[in-house]
This record gives C-alpha cells, sequence and structure tokens, in this order.
C-alpha cells in the first residue's frame, strides 16, 4: 500500500504507516529485536481475547461518559447562574468545562471504533486518525483536569494557612489567570503531535477506496518536539499534580480535624453557659462556630473531590510509570495490546470522577443545590404536589 501526495502538480508515492487490513482494529507491526520478549508478549492475550475485552470496555466507558457530559453539562450551566464572583465558581467551572471535554473526546473515539468494528466504511483511518484527533487531546487533557483539581486542593490549603490574607492572594481575576496558564501549558502542547505526524490521503486496495491516514514526519525538529510534549507534559506534570494533590489532600484532612474538634469544643462551651446572651463573647463564638461550619464545609467538599480524583487517577500514573520505564510498552512495541487495553481501563476512572464531582457538589454546597433544584424544576414539583 503506498501514500499519494501532491505538491505543485508533482505526484509521490512512498509506504503507509499501517497496512489497513480488513481486522477492524489493525495493530501496528512488532517492532521488538527481541524474539524471547515477542514470543512472550503474544503469548499474554490472544487476538480474540483482545477484541472481547476492548468491546466490553468500549461499551461500559460509553456509558459512563454519557453520564458525565449529562452531570458536567448540568454543573456548568449551574455555575454559570451562581456567577463568578467567589473564586472558586470559576475553578469548578473551568474543571466541570474539561470534564465535559473530555468525555466528548471519548465518545468521538468510541464512536469510530464501533462503526469501524461493525464494518461501516468510513474515509479514515480509525485508529491512526482518532488518535491525533481525539487520543491525544484526551491524554494532555487529563493532565489539565489534574492540574486543576491540584489547584483547588492548593487553593483551600492557602485558605488554612493564610485566612487573614486569602482574599487578596486568591482573586476572581488570578483564578481566571491561573485557569488559562494551566491550561497552556498542559494542553496546548498535546498540538506538537501535529508537527511529528500529519493527515494523507491512502489508497486501501482491500476495499477499493482512498481514505485518510497518518504518516509520520522524520525530521529532527519533529522528533524533538514529540519527546518533548510526551515526556514533559505527558508524563512529568500529571505525576507533579498528582504529588501536589496528594499531599495538600492530606493536609486539609488533618486541618478538617482540627476545626472539627474546635467547633466541637466551641458548642460545648456554649452550652455549658447559662444566659449566653448576656454575654457578648457568647455571640463571637458563636458567629465563629458558624463560619467555621461553612468552611468546613467546603473543606469537606474539596477534599471528596480530589480523593476521587486520586483514587480513579492511580492507575494512570502507573500507566505513565510503566511507559517511561519499558521500552516496549508503547503503540508499536510488542506490549501494545496491554497498552491499549491498559489505558481503556485507566481512562474509565476520568468520566466516573467527573460524573461524581456534581453529587458531591449537590451534597455539600447548599447554593450549587439550591440552585440546581430550581434548573431542573424539583422545588416547583414538590409545590405542586
Amino acid at each position: 500500500m503506498y501514500v499519494h501526495s501532491s505538491e505543485k502538480g508533482n505526484t509521490t508515492c512512498y509506504p503507509a504507516l499501517n497496512q489497513i487490513t480488513d481486522n477492524p482494529f489493525p495493530l501496528w507491526k512488532d517492532h521488538s529485536k527481541d524474539a524471547s520478549l515477542l514470543t512472550l508478549a503474544s503469548g499474554i492475550l490472544s487476538d480474540e481475547q483482545f477484541y472481547m475485552i476492548f468491546l466490553f470496555l468500549i461499551y461500559t466507558s460509553q456509558l459512563i461518559n454519557n453520564c458525565a457530559i449529562i452531570a458536567n453539562s448540568l454543573s456548568i450551566a449551574v455555575f454559570v447562574k451562581l456567577g463568578f464572583s467567589e473564586p472558586s465558581n470559576i475553578s469548578l467551572t473551568a474543571l466541570a468545562i474539561c470534564d465535559l471535554t473530555l468525555a466528548v473526546l471519548y465518545t468521538w473515539n468510541n464512536l469510530c471504533f464501533l462503526l469501524t468494528y461493525h464494518n461501516v466504511r468510513l474515509p479514515f483511518h480509525a485508529v491512526n486518525v482518532t488518535a491525533l484527533t481525539g487520543g491525544a487531546q484526551w491524554a494532555f487533557l487529563s493532565s489539565t483536569v489534574a492540574w486543576i483539581t491540584a489547584f483547588i486542593s492548593f487553593e483551600r490549603c492557602l485558605c488554612i494557612l493564610f485566612p487573614l490574607k486569602v482574599r487578596r492572594l486568591i482573586t476572581p481575576r488570578g483564578t481566571f489567570v491561573a485557569m488559562l496558564i494551566i491550561i497552556l501549558l498542559t494542553f496546548c502542547p498535546s498540538f506538537f503531535i501535529f508537527i511529528r505526524y500529519k493527515f494523507v490521503w491512502v489508497f486501501n486496495p482491500y476495499l477499493n477506496i482512498t481514505i485518510l491516514n497518518t504518516i509520520p514526519v522524520n525530521n529532527e525538529m519533529a522528533i524533538l518536539f514529540e519527546n518533548f510534549a510526551t515526556v514533559i507534559c505527558g508524563v512529568i506534570q500529571p505525576l507533579l499534580a498528582f504529588t501536589i494533590m496528594l499531599i495538600c489532600t492530606v493536609l486539609l484532612v488533618v486541618q478538617l480535624r482540627k476545626i472539627s474538634s474546635w467547633r466541637m469544643s466551641v458548642t460545648s462551651a456554649k452550652s455549658q453557659r447559662v444566659q449566653p446572651e448576656e454575654n457578648p463573647a457568647a455571640h463571637s463564638s458563636a458567629a465563629e462556630a458558624r463560619t467555621s461550619q461553612k468552611e468546613e464545609r467546603l473543606v469537606r467538599m474539596v477534599v471528596a473531590m480530589a480523593t476521587m480524583f486520586i483514587m480513579s487517577y492511580i492507575p494512570t500514573c502507573i500507566g505513565l510509570i510503566c511507559y517511561v520505564v519499558f521500552d516496549e510498552y508503547n503503540l508499536f512495541g510488542v506490549y501494545r495490546k496491554l497498552l491499549f487495553l491498559f489505558g481503556h481501563i485507566t481512562s474509565l476512572g476520568q468520566p466516573i470522577s467527573g460524573s461524581v464531582n456534581i453529587l458531591i457538589y449537590y451534597n455539600m454546597a447548599s447554593k450549587f443545590r439550591s440552585v440546581f433544584r430550581r434548573l431542573v424544576r424539583l422545588d416547583r414539583q414538590e409545590q405542586e404536589t
């Protein structure tokens, strides 16, 4: 099979990146020079087992993605109605937008794979084209979600460490700028992939049609951009964000226990007073207790979000470490089947986390719950009944 490229009236033919056969999900050719490793890898998972598990993961992930699309769309609508005077609303809205985009990108990948599997002739190579138009963006956007979640946790830590200065440290404008910087440094490098690979039209003799495919651009600059985007932005940045989030979550949990103990002591002291209205200090203590209770709910919400994301992101971190440590654990190595399946298994955590966030907001944020109920008209239904 050959790729045909026309420039200034001249036609050039050269071998395509992948041979396209009747196989609905063509796997890449083995490039390993280790025969024993190749034999071991081929015995781990047969093609039939691979396709069976892969299809199950596609249908399962799409069901979860549908829930994530609905949940994050509702979250964005609620935050828009709440307004952006609070910095936390800006960061939570950015998180919901990223989660929604992740679900849409994953839906695009699943749709193309399923159509190809059911012998629907697509005008492009499903695996290769979706890897550039959905897979790469999904991987880098997952890093963006990790950094936004880490920023939210770090913001709560600042509120605890510097309660009197936090209003000057964390402002709506500053939070908006921080979200833009995070997106610029984590998601935008995903477009470096288009420097390394380009789209070409390929004639497929098995189907007797010309389809869109991708080929690598083999020059030093393109390879340098790909290595930078993969190692720095695709591996180091997510692991660093995960570490920051883990540290901030631990600090928040410790502080949450201190706040709970302090609030219980204030409540106990207040209940022991016979006539609290005659003591001005009692009113001050009561006000501090109410403020502490609000802060506690907000901290609990952030801890729940971060904990959910950490649990769902641990398998992804394991996959990133394997990608760096094992040379054959890549799209062209002998462990490509395991990479494909493990990648889909780990990617299930992201839409699950995005779907659960709205439940966390609803249970722990009274303003969110009130606006959400008005948005879906639950209050009106209760009044009519």
